[in-house]
């Protein structure tokens, strides 16, 4: 390839024509796309005594403003929601995971305006504390909005994180493949609105903006495509790095999905032309030894923070290790879709915000089609091998039909491995994900050139997008309502209880179940300290143990958990008394704090009455003040 100007068509590629993989028609696009630099011809011209109406065009950049806006709109549609009251609504039947990130987005603050460490804090699980690096902390996301979480509260960043989240990826894709993949705007704007609004994109909406925050993986996977052929090898690999090392103060977990979808989309490639390989490695060794170096200095202390320093896990927790999906997941419509249906996913993901897959029949048979249609293309193969591949490791360990298991996957003895062992399985969906979107956009791409009139063509093309999107079509995230933040720590009454070494202790103790503590925390921009929360950490909080959620367990902790559970309140016995008192004293807790209008507030009131007498009713909690029990006794 001499010129950055010069195009290939993979479908023109025969079998004895390509040197590399730009010829191949892997990536065949470079600069700006020939559509953008070639005078549109004029109209043909009209019979005698006809009119034709003429409409006003757009300009190639007014196109591009109309599909981004288009992406915005879609994006505010789905978290419409939410936006209505971001303090007051949070994601239906789980909202433990908005408060975690609610909370880390507090942290960046700290970060930005303390100078606080950014990989480990004591501002919850207090003394042990958490270790951040393993525990997808978002740093990437939460400093550069700590002037909105500032003015607004980390609940409105939290909302506008999930719709610049849905927005940007479908806009990243869509410029990528606009600029490098295809001719057609539409074909562009097709797979960026898959890969920004697929199922799998909204189910995680609601619950995981790190996961959702993609925008950078087509620009990670044009660069590993374009280092191939690179004739500057190693300014390409520092590129690469500095992209990866972003990412992965995003998520980690989605770096390692495109690590892995690249080298496998790679070698489908090679496998199909070998001789690709004779004009790419060079190339490619040269700029990944680039990235690997460069991303490694500027990761290696995060990542010894994460694998060794205080409170580092090894694996994930046995809850989440073996999600896996239905093999029916494939042709079910998701949940927060236009035909998706709630009830009937039952049992084809572990939960709702793990729907991974969820495609639809529609659209399932119409990716076979394409692939069956394109099957000539190197790229359609190779695009078609890797999201079966992944699809099959998706399916975890056990292999289900309709909740019915029928085999033991290839998951089984992958999960132990180093790295892998911290991923959840059902998630290699999203790598299905992409790839579908892909071949759709190189279906509407090559649909273009088919001998039919325009019209019938673009009536064809229309119906053919509408049986596959119209099913799943986003619709509006399901919310519910929550509780606000005290009054109490609003108006930082609680400060004349909490030192800077002690902890308020919010009932229940915060746990998996039980967040609304740390959104107090996080509202308070974590000026004070709580015991328990959600959070990985090592078993009985011994370094380098497996992964749990939670910290070591509480006796306290378990008393009022089941109380909020049950609503029943609990006789205690002296060994629950003096094991409750000794987690109050490690906590170093100044004050209990429980909502007058707490769930069961009236039996979790009577439980810690027993523990450690009457408490205080103020503004809009009760208030047990516990400093004279837990402040360590003075030197004879």
């Amino acid at each position: 390839m001499t010129s950055a100007d010069t195009r290939v068509d993979p479908a023109a590629v025969t079998p004895s024509e390509p040197v590399n993989l730009h010829s191949a028609g892997v990536f065949p696009l470079n600069g700006a796309a020939a559509g953008d630099r070639k005078p549109t011809p004029d109209p043909p011209a009209t019979a005698p005594g006809r009119r034709r109406l003429r409409l006003p065009s757009l300009t190639a950049r007014r196109q591009h403003l109309v599909v981004v806006g288009g992406f915005l709109l879609a994006a505010f549609w789905v978290t419409s929601q939410i936006w209505i009251n971001p303090a007051g609504r949070v994601a239906a039947l789980y909202s433990s995971d908005p408060a975690q990130v609610q909370f880390f987005l507090a942290h960046s603050v700290r970060v930005v305006l303390h100078g606080e460490f950014p990989f480990f804090t004591e501002q919850f699980n207090y003394p042990d504390g958490v270790n951040l690096m393993a525990n997808t902390a978002i740093l990437a996301l939460g400093i550069p909005m700590v002037p909105v979480t500032l003015l607004f509260g980390p609940a409105v960043t939290f909302v506008l994180l999930v719709t610049l989240g849905l927005a940007g990826t479908a806009t990243a894709w869509y410029v990528v493949l606009r600029r490098h993949l295809v001719r057609s705007r539409l074909a562009a704007a097709v797979g960026g609105w898959f890969c920004g609004f697929s199922p799998a994109m909204l189910s995680h909406a609601n619950w995981h903006p790190n996961i959702i925050s993609q925008f950078l993986l087509p620009f990670i996977v044009w660069r590993v495509l374009a280092i191939t052929r690179s004739q500057r090898p190693y300014r390409d690999g520092l590129l690469l790095a500095l992209l990866v090392t972003v990412q992965a103060f995003i998520n980690e977990e989605i770096l390692l999905f495109t690590a892995m979808a690249c080298g496998v989309f790679l070698a489908a490639v090679l496998a199909q032309r070998p001789r690709l390989w004779w004009a790419a490695w060079r190339p490619l060794a040269k700029a990944l030894a680039t990235c690997t170096a460069v991303a490694g200095a500027l990761l290696a202390y995060p990542l010894y923070v994460q694998f060794a320093g205080p409170m580092a896990y090894h694996g994930l927790s046995d809850a989440v290790r073996d999600y896996g999906n239905d093999i029916a997941a494939f042709v079910a419509p998701g949940s927060p879709t236009l035909g998706g249906d709630d009830a009937a996913n039952t049992g084809l993901a572990p939960n709702y915000s793990e729907e991974n897959a969820f495609f639809g029949w529609s659209l399932s048979l119409i990716a076979v089609g394409i692939v069956l249609w394109l099957r000539h293309e190197v790229v359609v193969r190779a695009l078609a091998a890797t999201g079966i591949f992944f699809a099959v490791l998706s399916l975890g360990e056990r292999i289900s039909w309709w909740d019915q298991e029928i085999g033991v996957g290839p998951w089984e003895w992958l999960v132990r491995l180093p790295l892998l062992d911290a991923v959840v399985p059902t998630r290699f969906g999203l790598i299905t994900t992409v790839t579908v979107g892909l071949l759709l956009t190189l279906a509407v791409d090559r649909s273009r050139k088919l001998p039919l009139p325009r019209r019938t063509l673009r009536l064809r093309t229309a119906a053919g997008l509408v049986l596959a999107l119209l099913p799943i079509a986003p619709m509006p995230l399901a919310v519910t309502s929550r509780p606000p933040v005290p009054e109490f720590i609003t108006a930082d009454r609680w400060r004349g209880y909490v030192a800077a070494d002690q902890t308020l202790v919010p009932i229940p103790v915060p746990s998996m179940g039980n967040t609304h503590g740390m959104r107090w925390a996080a509202a308070a921009n974590l000026d004070f300290k709580i015991p328990g929360g959600y959070f990985l950490a090592p078993r009985n909080a011994n370094t380098g143990d497996p992964g749990r959620f939670g910290g070591r367990p509480s006796g306290l902790g378990e008393l009022l958990s089941e109380v909020a559970s049950t609503g029943r309140t609990l006789q205690l016995d002296d060994r629950q008394q003096r094991r409750a008192l000794d987690d109050l004293r490690h906590w170093r807790a100044a004050i209990l704090v429980l909502p007058v209008d707490q769930h069961h507030a009236e039996p979790l009131r009577l439980t810690v009455e027993q523990l450690v007498g009457p408490g205080t009713r103020e503004l809009d909690v009760w208030v047990w003040d516990v400093r004279a029990l837990t402040d360590p006794a003075p030197a004879a």
